[in-house]
């Protein structure tokens, strides 16, 4: 950077900066009215939640910005769009600003899990990078791996589902044991009633038999005998068309909270007549 430089990429930092603070309010004031969340997501809380194990490194790559959801440390200075929150950050930000715009970005160092990114290094660097629309930014990139898969453009409703995910996965191990499973989900909660009515059918087979059932036998066989009997009817037919953005497994247990006063192993011929009843109903309005 030459010295008769410095003074114009310093006062276009300081544009930069009015405008970013401008776009802030603008933004919680969207995110009240939306109703939606502005917090960025703590790498910290992800790893634990999603049960996440180290994998490799990466090297440095280009990544896209719009992927990059979260930070390891730094998640209550950001906004989900990488806006600087406090006032107190402007020195830096607009430091950082000025040197980029004259010198280029240097490379931030991020973990990666599955399709999006979280900041190690470089917090600065993206939100200036956001703020001027680079598309990509190079990066240092880790890799970490676990039991479920994370969206390019995930928040922290997804990071609370797909932990409830993990979790169950590694309650019931069906991953193991029914490889394909397919059981996904997009409602909180879902995941906890499925863990209930597995564990009321280990309880009742241990009666049954007179013998020990564990957890995970007795999640085979509701996977086996009352999960996907119903989810490939379901499947045969296009009555998923009445539910957008809805899956198979989410239709399932909507069906299963509504039927009342009815065993375990009762619950597939219910589900079976309410599910015919439904596609004949379908069928005579299309």
């Amino acid at each position: 950077m030459h010295d008769d430089d410095t003074p114009f990429f310093e006062q276009e930092a300081k544009r930069n900066w009015d405008r970013v603070r401008r776009k802030l309010w603008r933004e919680r004031l969207l995110c009240v009215f939306r109703r939606c969340s502005e917090n960025l997501i703590s790498f910290e809380a992800v790893q634990k939640k999603l049960r996440l194990v180290q994998g490799i490194s990466r090297g440095i790559r280009q990544i896209p910005t719009d992927r990059i959801s979260g930070s390891v440390g730094r998640y209550k200075d950001f906004t989900s769009t990488f806006l600087p929150r406090r006032a107190s950050m402007r020195e830096r930000w607009e430091r950082v600003d000025a040197y980029s715009a004259a010198l280029g970005m240097p490379p931030i160092s991020v973990y990666q899990v599955c399709e999006a990114y979280f900041v190690l290094d470089g917090n600065h660097r993206v939100s200036v990078a956001r703020q001027a629309r680079m598309p990509t930014i190079e990066a240092h990139v880790m890799e970490f791996k676990g039991p479920v898969t994370l969206s390019a453009k995930a928040d922290l409703d997804e990071v609370l589902l797909k932990a409830e995910q993990a979790d169950f996965l590694t309650t019931t191990n069906l991953d193991q044991l029914r490889p394909g499973h397919g059981i996904v989900f997009t409602v909180p909660g879902r995941y906890r009633q499925v863990k209930y009515y597995i564990h009321a059918l280990c309880e009742k087979l241990c009666r049954e038999q007179g013998c020990d059932v564990s957890y995970e036998q007795a999640a085979a066989q509701w996977y086996d005998r009352v999960y996907l009997p119903v989810v490939q009817a379901l499947e045969t037919s296009d009555i998923l068309n009445d539910f957008p953005g809805r899956t198979v497994a989410d239709l399932f247990i909507w069906m299963w909270k509504h039927e009342k006063n009815v065993g375990v192993f009762g619950l597939l011929r219910r589900l079976k007549s309410w599910f015919l009843n439904q596609w004949f109903v379908f069928k005579a309005r299309g």
